[in-house]
């Protein structure tokens, strides 16, 4: 017979956008299950799964229903038996951890993809700290997204030197490179259908559009550029997040529509990002950038972050230019640099693609997956 695992997030999302290759990885070996707060029994049925569980793990949770989430969580574990549970997010991972300890699961692990407390300060990030800490206490088995990340647990006392491991290179997923390659056919036909011209440089951004990701400094350094050079374009792909459109006024060379474009959330970000000349993401914190390796896939030269998760999606001179957090300074210089540069564009995002190929595609980061259970699942 074979071993059974649960995969636990918050949002159905988060398994179906990292976890599809890896389940049908992991299904070979073992029988999957997973568990998430969803309506819609059909939300999982493209994964090859033997079974799921609504469980109501909220985003912003009360204590209350976190303590409901857990015995939801407990039964369900001690009525299937599984061999192993992986949980992602911070507060999945919490009540995971409560409930695999109390069910009595062998295998328990948790999978670091970012900090709550990365960029807060005081009291809030003592307690979120905490919360980390306790995850850790309550699990046997840890894994990071990346290397840098990895180190910046450890500096920060979260997990201990040998505690966790890094699958590959990171990344939770890795890039179906089949999927993200680039297509001159597609690239013309998305700047086509958004009105670009072909002088246009288009800087991209994808992702939550909101603070955190660093937008107002994307703005920022946009409308200087905008100020010199007319045909420079911002196309934004992703949902805003506590921004209201009438922040874009706010900033005299940006023109809401025209050189400013709101693409919206897609499922098909390999189309989206083929209609960009340059990606960005300024982002104050990120557990790893799998925007920025999906975007190198096609062969988008990156301008990201010195952002300690950021670190291992590009090199700096080679695959794109690095800024500084929350410095539109650095972020206008490095826009202005790639801007002037077609052939630095071209030459990065050839030498990001063969990076992706070489270290970041979904058959390598699922193989580890499916290595990394078969040597601790027994």
């Amino acid at each position: 017979m074979k071993k059974k695992i649960c995969v636990v997030a918050s949002a159905p999302g988060g398994i179906t956008s990292f976890w599809k290759t890896n389940i049908e990885r992991l299904s070979e070996q073992f029988d999957v299950y997973v568990v998430a707060n969803y309506q819609e029994e059909t939300v999982f049925d493209s994964l090859k799964i033997k079974g799921g569980k609504s469980v109501n793990i909220l985003r912003r949770p009360s204590l209350w229903s976190m303590v409901k989430a857990v015995f939801a969580l407990r039964n369900y574990f001690k009525q299937e038996q599984f061999d192993g549970f992986i949980s992602m997010s911070l507060n999945a991972s919490l009540i995971s951890a409560v409930a695999g300890w109390m069910a009595g699961i062998p295998f328990r692990a948790r999978i670091f993809t970012g900090q709550l407390w990365a960029n807060k300060t005081g009291i809030s990030r003592t307690f979120y700290k905490m919360l980390d800490k306790i995850t850790v206490c309550l699990n046997n088995h840890f894994l990071v997204d990346g290397k840098s990340q990895q180190e910046y647990l450890i500096e920060n006392g979260i997990l201990k030197e040998g505690q966790s491991i890094v699958l590959a290179n990171g990344s939770i997923c890795g890039v179906d490179v089949n999927l993200f390659k680039p297509s001159e056919e597609k690239r013309e036909e998305e700047r086509e259908r958004l009105g670009f011209d072909d002088s246009d440089v288009v800087f991209t951004f994808m992702g939550r559009i909101n603070r955190e990701k660093g937008t107002y400094e994307l703005l920022e350094a946009f409308n200087r550029l905008s100020r010199e050079y007319k045909n420079a374009v911002l196309l934004l792909i992703g949902n805003v997040e506590g921004i209201s459109e009438d922040t874009f006024k706010d900033y005299q060379y940006i023109y809401l529509g025209k050189n400013l474009i709101l693409y919206g959330y897609t499922k098909q970000p390999y189309y989206a990002l083929q209609a960009g000349d340059v990606f960005c993401l300024p982002s104050y914190r990120e557990g790893f950038g799998m925007s920025v390796i999906e975007a190198a896939a096609l062969g988008l030269p990156v301008i990201a972050s010195d952002a300690y998760g950021l670190r291992d999606s590009f090199v700096d001179g080679e695959t794109g230019l690095k800024c500084k957090v929350k410095d539109v300074d650095t972020l206008y210089t490095a826009m202005l640099e790639l801007y002037n540069n077609p052939d630095k564009r071209v030459t990065y995002g050839q030498s990001g693609r063969e990076r992706v190929v070489e270290m970041f595609s979904k058959e390598l980061v699922s193989n580890a997956w499916l290595n990394y259970f078969l040597q601790n699942i027994q």
